[in-house]
């Protein structure tokens, strides 16, 4: 799980990416890859 300020650029490392809200905090998930999490803030 990475954390960054911006999530745009992690969103581009992979097509199955999508940007999910939970709880407050933006989230970058990917069922088919799970390396490419990550969390803003």
């Amino acid at each position: 799980m990475k954390i960054a300020n911006s999530l745009k650029t992690l969103k581009k490392r992979d097509k199955n990416c999508r940007v999910v809200r939970r709880k407050g905090r933006v989230y970058v998930i990917n069922k088919q890859n799970p390396r490419f999490k990550a969390r803003q803030g």
